[in-house]
């Protein structure tokens, strides 16, 4: 009986989605695309300065060694042989960047995350060597030069850390985002681990030319940046290598997206005109623009979507990107304690229902998408002696569905056809409560699938198609239905505006916060520009704290 019964599982794949947040080990049925276990691990973020977000890279691989070894014990509960693993696939959080010891598969420095904001400074001085007719960079990468790309970040670790130094010189270094460490590292590491990367995260790199699909010279000698430590680039579903270790030991990883990328393909956003929305660490909008770079009108990147098999064509993609969405209800975890969980941010804002006219704007790396100011800090405004944490956590919510909001509306300005209804996914679509804001703040439908892991399921399609693989159909008429939860507006589109113009002035108080010298020299005066104004959080703490000596709530 027990054989019959994993007969019918038929060809799985597994794939690995390393977050900012969180890793995950996922797997799939690939006739189905039913997820049949998985397992999760949170990951430390370390924040050494003001402005400065890291990650321990070996954190990251062990997290992902674990979450692998959970899930096919979970697997192996469920009377499911592991054997059925055909192909393994990555996604993975985009631009934060690695450079590691090739010769002792050592991190030569922490992982800088793409939050990280210390490259303010290098951004200034090499804006100003772009001449203003031809912004080379922008038309050979389609992003603009900012802090959130790996490019700057790979300067100013080779011009900041000693080992990275002495390795470069040594040719012992090798640089690559976070998919690049993973593979390598799970394909051998020291003892013949795969350098490469995918089309989708190169293109986040500011390295990458998105029209040629190589490393560009021009780029790498603007930014100083030695090529010979840069990955080899493939597509996103090949064989790359196979795991060398551990209860998959044999099994190809064929699949490799940034998360985004993943989460497009996952919500089979296949056609030209299709979108989604992911709700994580931050929030990214991306539309599919087939086989043509679209170039943005209204602060959008464009960015490679995916190229699913060596001869297969290249996607472009629109993308608005949010820094802070998910981190922001972390951060009223972590950082203020209002909840101890980030599931009752849901319960604090249901108690009201309203924010009472609060806003709040939580720019803590800057703005992204579509203002790209650097120096916006968070801020909480509006605030009466009436205002509680449930108010505050109602703002935050709203915040993550008015920056949506400013995305989407560049989008369709972008795109010239606005969208009818917005497909999304995420950990923080679970959240009704934000479901139902974001219809009401957009004023058109959200559609969610019931089953919310798209960026993973995007991984294990890429790597399930893969040639050699072959256990993953990519043909229209082959791909799931998948059952979806609708949420329609439910305020009038009047009281949706007056609300969305009133954010648009909380955001215009945000912008220009950060006046002082940048983070990059170490000049403890810098932290006089806290990530919130001073004046601002002092007089929210001390009113939660009057509430809570009280006793109000």
């Amino acid at each position: 009986m027990a054989a019959a019964e994993k007969a019918v599982w038929g060809p799985l794949v597994g794939a690995v989605d390393q977050g900012t947040s969180s890793t995950r080990f996922l797997v799939f049925n690939s006739k189905t695309a039913e997820l049949l276990s998985h397992h999760q691990v949170e990951i430390k973020q370390e924040f050494p300065r003001e402005g400065w977000v890291e990650q321990d890279p070996k954190e990251i691989l062990h997290s992902v060694c674990e979450c692998v070894e959970k899930t096919c014990e979970k697997l192996g509960q469920l009377n499911i042989d592991i054997s059925n693993i055909k192909a393994i696939g990555v996604s993975n959080q985009r631009e934060t960047t690695v450079v590691w010891d090739k010769s002792t598969g050592e991190p030569l420095y922490n992982a800088v995350v793409w939050l990280d904001l210390r490259t303010q400074s290098t951004v200034e001085s090499l804006s100003k060597r772009i001449p203003g007719n031809n912004n080379f960079v922008k038309s050979k990468t389609g992003l603009p030069l900012s802090t959130y790309f790996s490019a700057v970040k790979l300067r100013w670790i080779l011009d900041n850390v000693r080992e990275v130094q002495k390795a470069v010189k040594e040719n012992r270094a090798l640089f690559g985002t976070v998919d690049s460490w993973l593979i390598w590292s799970l394909t051998g590491g020291v003892n013949g681990g795969v350098h490469c990367t995918d089309v989708t995260n190169a293109s986040r790199t500011m390295l990458f030319n998105i029209h040629s699909l190589e490393w560009d010279k021009e780029l790498c000698e603007f930014f100083g940046i030695p090529m010979e430590i840069l990955p080899n680039v493939r597509s996103s579903s090949e064989i790359y290598g196979l795991m060398k270790a551990g209860a998959l030991e044999g099994v190809p990883i064929s699949g490799c997206l940034g998360d985004q990328s993943a989460a497009l393909v996952g919500q089979m956003c296949f056609q030209d005109g299709q979108a989604k929305n992911t709700y994580g660490t931050g929030c990214f909008l991306l539309c599919n623009t087939g086989r043509k770079c679209v170039f943005s009108e209204h602060g959008l990147l464009t960015t490679v979507a995916y190229k699913l098999g060596r001869d297969k064509p290249v996607f472009y993609a629109l993308e608005g990107s949010v820094a802070i969405a998910g981190a922001v209800i972390r951060w009223l975890r972590d950082n203020l304690g209002i909840i101890k969980t980030s599931e009752e941010i849901e319960k604090l804002a249901k108690e009201v229902g309203t924010s009472y006219g609060c806003y709040f704007v939580p720019a803590f790396s800057g703005l992204y998408a579509p203002y790209w100011d650097p120096s916006a800090r968070g801020i909480i405004c509006g605030l009466t002696q009436f205002t509680n944490k449930c108010h505050i956590a109602f703002a935050a919510l709203e915040a993550v569905c008015f920056q949506t909001r400013e995305i989407l509306d560049a989008m369709n300005r972008d795109c010239g056809i606005p969208l009818r209804h917005l497909q999304v996914d995420g950990g923080m679509t679970s959240n009704k409560i934000l479901m139902q804001l974001q219809a009401d703040i957009l004023y058109i439908p959200v559609v969610k699938p019931s089953m919310p892991e798209t960026t993973a399921l995007g991984a294990a399609m890429a790597a399930g198609a893969a040639e050699g693989v072959g256990v993953w159909s990519l043909e229209p008429e082959d791909l799931s239905a998948v059952t979806m939860e609708r949420f329609e507006p439910q305020i009038n589109a009047e009281e949706s505006e007056i609300r969305y113009s009133t954010w648009k002035k909380a955001v215009m108080k945000s912008m220009g916060w950060v006046t002082t010298q940048s983070p990059e020299s170490g000049d403890p005066s810098i932290f006089c520009s806290l990530p919130l104004g001073f004046f601002i959080v002092s007089s929210m703490v001390m009113l939660i704290g009057a509430r809570y000596i009280s006793g109000i709530p």
